[in-house]
């Protein structure tokens, strides 16, 4: 039987309405999901609860055990899973392998935690041992968007488990098999005990369940700005953790020592990758006015030479966009952009969700897809003259959470990206990158700062306890 059976890997106690799976590049359904509901999530947030301290009691050795077996089997099911993410997510194939990689290292990354030293012994002012040790927070939950989706799940789910955690993971229902369903079957085949993962494909309903629920301490979420200020209120209002990594509009600054013939590869892949919809997406390009004309023109071109279409049945660049409502939000902001001054210098068409990498130039403080995050392949692109108007177009906004800067002077880079507040900095490269011991989050609008890779993790999904112990009972006064 394949391993993403839909229906076999279907936690039978949802109760919720059936939801198809949808194709983006040709709107076929691929299979139907029972989507949860808050009394669902209730269940389950009971369930992990009562499976996890015996987790968390086991040997770090056999808890590493699954997470390197998982990481294993994400290689080992790589065809069947890269069929599922280009074809539910529109990824074209390179993604859908670039998300199997940091799949696969995020689980041998997990695994190492769990062999991490859990405390430091402190000094003390009376005869005794005082240390403190990191214990599991209990059940986390986890809430993945579509984007990524294997990736945005994966690197908190991984993390919780190999700490001794139950996990509750609501993924997008758009994404619900290659984002959810197929971190069960992977788990499962790797030996991870019964209760310990849940996985509650919903909507908004089960989201606000997920994010109440007194038995779920911690809540790591990965979505728009506007959700995850819902989300870390109501969190707030239940005094548990929110771990938020939010939107973004991350600048790329070309300085006038940038080598031109270089940059134009860097620049489109930082837009245009997965159709621009990654948070780290670079949504504003800052270039120096005296390359500004040349890096206009170059960007079009290369955007008027990249293949759109369906990347399950042809070699393309860029796929689908997710939905129609995506496709709405994007040209949308475009149109108007236009409609503001902004010249149109590549794309700005569509053929139903398949829309062409834009190019914008004149794009000034009044431009639309310049000062929103677009979530779609749209390049704007603004001159500067000095370094300092640079720091100070790209600190512009509400956002922090990834900075490239291209230059022939490092040092210059690195100089010029203390002026700048953001999570992230590239030198030498564009905005998107990833890796699984890397820390990743941004400040300001973007999140609440670094929350994976190492030592964020281990903040991310324990609690710090303070342990005494006397040989003797202690006397006092009275």
């Amino acid at each position: 039987m394949p391993l993403l059976d839909p229906k076999a890997w279907q936690p039978r106690s949802l109760s919720g309405d059936e939801y198809a799976v949808t194709e983006p590049a040709t709107g076929d359904t691929l299979g139907t999901v029972t989507l949860a509901t808050a009394e669902d999530v209730g269940t389950a947030a009971e369930a992990a609860r009562a499976a996890q301290a015996e987790w968390a009691r086991l040997p770090h050795l056999v808890r590493a055990g699954v997470l390197r077996k998982a990481g294993d089997l994400f290689a080992a099911h790589a065809d069947e899973l890269r069929e599922w993410l280009v074809r539910e997510s529109g990824s074209i194939p390179g993604k859908a392998d670039f998300e199997l990689h940091v799949a696969s290292q995020e689980c041998y990354e997990a695994a190492a935690l769990a062999s991490r030293p859990a405390g430091h012994v402190l000094p003390s002012e009376v005869p005794r041992l005082s240390y403190t040790r990191r214990v599991p927070v209990g059940v986390v939950g986890v809430i993945a968007p579509f984007n990524a989706p294997l990736i945005l799940s994966i690197r908190s789910v991984a993390p919780a488990l190999a700490l001794g955690n139950g996990v509750l993971l609501k993924p997008d229902p758009r994404t619900a098999v290659c984002g959810g369903l197929s971190l069960a079957a992977i788990f499962a085949e790797a030996g991870l005990p019964e209760g310990l993962l849940h996985v509650l494909p919903g909507g908004p309903e089960a989201g606000q369940a997920l994010v109440e629920d007194p038995r779920v301490p911690v809540i790591s979420f990965t979505g728009s700005t506007t959700a995850g200020r819902a989300v870390g209120e109501a969190a707030g209002r239940h005094l548990k953790r929110a771990h938020l990594e939010l939107g973004g509009n991350s600048a790329l600054i070309v300085l006038e020592d940038a080598d031109i013939d270089a940059v134009i590869s860097t620049a489109a892949w930082g837009s245009f990758f997965h159709q621009g919809q990654i948070c780290m997406t670079t949504g504003r390009h800052l270039v120096h006015r005296s390359l500004y004309e040349d890096y206009v023109e170059r960007l079009a071109a290369k955007a008027d030479s990249l293949a759109v279409g369906d990347p399950h049945r042809a070699q393309v660049h860029l796929g689908p966009l997710i939905d129609a409502g995506q496709l709405g939000k994007v040209h949308d902001l475009v149109r108007s952009s236009a409609s503001r001054g902004a010249k149109l210098a590549a794309g700005g068409t569509h053929e139903e969700l398949f829309y062409r990498p834009t190019v914008l130039a004149g794009v000034d403080d009044d431009t639309p897809a310049y000062t929103e995050e677009v979530f779609g392949p749209v390049a704007p692109i603004r001159p500067f003259s000095t370094p300092d108007e640079a720091a100070a177009l790209a600190a512009a906004g509400p956002y922090g959470l990834s900075l490239g800067i291209v230059t022939g002077d490092t040092a210059r880079g690195l100089d010029l990206a203390e002026r700048i507040p953001t999570g992230i900095v590239h030198i030498n490269d564009q905005t998107v990158n990833d890796e699984a011991v890397a820390p990743f989050g941004g400040v300001a609008a973007s999140g609440t700062g670094a929350r994976f890779g190492g030592e964020a993790n281990l903040e991310a999904f324990t609690d710090v306890r303070w342990t005494t112990v006397r040989g003797d009972v202690a006397a006092y006064p009275f």
